[in-house]
């Protein structure tokens, strides 16, 4: 329990200071590197398939496995070393405090009516085209990727390093889904070439989520203080959007906040239109990104109060 309080709140105060190494960036590289041989290969569809799940099931099982051999090398020289390490390393899966500063990084130039600067920004954090995009849709853009990552970026990770800690490998449990979490955001596309290859990393991340996300929409509406009308916002539109995760906290926090989220967005120069999702009652500005972040920010205390309650409880 002191572990994983003592993580949320190195996210809180710290984040992931760009210099500092990350989990994720050696993540990305072992992925990136896999992936692009793969892709050179051209193999057909089935031994595709195969191997994906293959890099699926060493890159998630490794992460695991080293993080948890890592603390276990640690306890034998001290066990408060290896506390620190997990520590770290679960505050490494919290992206708190990064989906903020990710998103005033985008506000900021737009509160100075820097529209260009506020578009070149926008590109680090979402796959549309920014190139062409008004100040309202780079709005829309921002309050999508914070709902979004709300999820698999903060409270999914919550979720598993609260399960893992129930079996005392809380940071190898986290740092695992993280790992599966990173292999849906770089293969898991229906596209080419991803579409055989990606294949199984998002449907696992799908599954994996799937629980953590419900439990968060619960969250959200209760502390959007209109919970009847966020899950019948939530049912009535958020299976239309092919995402079985995204539509729904997306919706989430579209409902709560009174605002519509979707619509027509550029993807490498071609046109896709996403799903409605909530009504549009209320235009979005900087002060309901605020609100949205707010939002995540109760429901990841809450959760955390939750589930130390229950650690104490068993």
């Amino acid at each position: 329990m002191a572990v994983l309080i003592a993580a949320a709140g190195l996210d809180f105060a710290v984040g992931d200071p760009w210099a500092w190494p990350h989990p994720v960036q050696a993540m990305g590289k072992v992925i990136s590197a896999c992936s692009q041989k793969l892709i050179a290969a051209r193999l057909p569809a089935k031994p595709m398939k195969l191997a994906g799940a293959m890099l699926a099931c060493l890159l998630i099982g490794g992460s695991g496995l080293l993080s948890w051999a890592g603390l276990q090398a640690l306890s034998l020289i001290s066990p408060w070393l290896a506390r620190a390490a997990e520590v770290i390393l679960l505050a490494s899966c919290l992206a708190g405090r990064s989906l903020r500063r990710a998103a005033e990084e985008v506000l900021q130039p737009l509160a100075e009516d820097d529209l260009t600067g506020a578009r070149d920004r926008l590109k680090y954090y979402v796959g549309r085209d920014t190139d062409q995009l008004s100040a309202a849709e780079i709005y829309r853009a921002v309050l999508e990727t914070v709902s979004e990552n709300a999820i698999d970026g903060v409270l999914a990770p919550l979720f598993y390093a609260l399960l893992g800690a129930l079996m005392g490998i809380a940071g190898p449990l986290a740092i695992a889904y993280k790992a599966a979490s990173t292999l849906d955001s770089m293969v898991g596309y229906r596209e080419a070439p991803y579409t055989d290859l990606g294949w199984f990393s998002a449907r696992l991340e799908d599954g994996l989520t799937w629980l953590p996300c419900r439990l968060s929409v619960l969250t959200i509406a209760l502390l959007s203080g209109r919970p009847g009308h966020v899950l019948k916002i939530c049912r009535r539109d958020a299976d239309a959007d092919p995402s079985p995760n995204a539509g729904w906290s997306e919706c989430a926090y579209a409902a709560a906040l009174g605002v519509q989220l979707g619509g027509a967005n550029v993807y490498r120069g071609q046109l896709k239109i996403k799903p409605k999702l909530g009504d549009d009652t209320r235009p979005i500005t900087a002060v309901v990104i605020y609100q949205a972040l707010r939002l995540t920010r109760w429901s990841f205390l809450l959760g955390l109060t939750a589930g130390v309650c229950l650690l104490l409880a068993i």
